[in-house]
């Protein structure tokens, strides 16, 4: 259905029908709940914090002995935020978060090439964000930590981390 075909179909209800359409798409579907709950009550430092936890999970788990260092872990959360609307300093502040519990893991790990490629991914996607929200001011100082890292740790993929700061110029 689409926008134009919904839109002539929402103003030919009358509001009591609408409220009921809304309330049972409410209880059937766990995305219009959420959705509905954080606009109406927020609690988006919950929302972080529980993503922070959860990432870290993912590099130093506490109920399993191997980690599994998955990027795919913080991309659905910072995916779900921005579809919420969540702060998007708060988003930036998970995507760098992100990257520096990786670093942390990869000190002291014999990871796989594969996981440079995906923290490039993820340290240009964040250096992007940044700059296109204009939070330049808040974490240029946390990005160039994250750099100055891949830097000391050597990182594969070297000149595609420099490239990623042209933005900030």
């Amino acid at each position: 259905m689409s926008k134009r075909a919904l839109k002539k179909y929402l103003s030919e209800l009358k509001k009591r029908e609408i409220e009921t359409q809304l309330m049972d798409l409410y209880a059937r579907f766990p995305v219009v709940k959420e959705y509905y709950d954080f606009v109406f009550n927020p609690k988006e430092d919950r929302l972080i914090q529980d993503a922070k936890t959860r990432i870290s999970n993912e590099y130093f788990p506490i109920k399993r002995r191997k980690p599994k260092a998955r990027r795919s872990v913080a991309q659905k959360y910072i995916k779900h935020f921005t579809k919420l609307g969540v702060d998007p300093h708060l988003i930036a502040d998970v995507m760098l978060y992100n990257l520096e519990i990786a670093q942390t893991f990869e000190a002291g790990k014999n990871v796989p090439d594969a996981f440079y490629k995906s923290m490039l991914n993820s340290f240009s996607e964040a250096v992007h964000y940044v700059s296109i929200n204009s939070l330049l001011p808040e974490f240029k100082n946390r990005i160039l930590k994250i750099y100055n890292e891949v830097q000391e740790q050597e990182w594969l993929h070297l000149e595609g981390f420099s490239r990623a700061l042209d933005v900030l110029d």
